[in-house]
């Protein structure tokens, strides 16, 4: 189940593994998040957003992630 703030996750995550290391998760390219799908996705929650993000990018829906981007980070 996805919650509203996984949408900002992905807009602000980086990729914290692999080729694509330090890439925003939306911003990962498609190809790279079906290899996973077909391979399995991680555990837990970068699993999770990794396959919103591949249901985001095979529906054309980006552009809703675009804004979240320039939402100030808070720590």
């Amino acid at each position: 189940m996805f919650e509203k703030q996984d949408l900002i996750k992905l807009a602000k995550m980086e990729m914290p593994f692999g080729k694509y290391k330090g890439s925003l998760l939306i911003d990962l390219p498609e190809p790279y998040l079906l290899w996973f799908a077909n391979q399995g996705f991680p555990e837990g929650k970068l699993g999770q957003l990794l396959a919103l993000a591949l249901e985001i990018k095979t529906n054309g829906l980006e552009n809703l992630i675009e804004p979240l981007k320039r939402i100030p980070t808070i720590h």
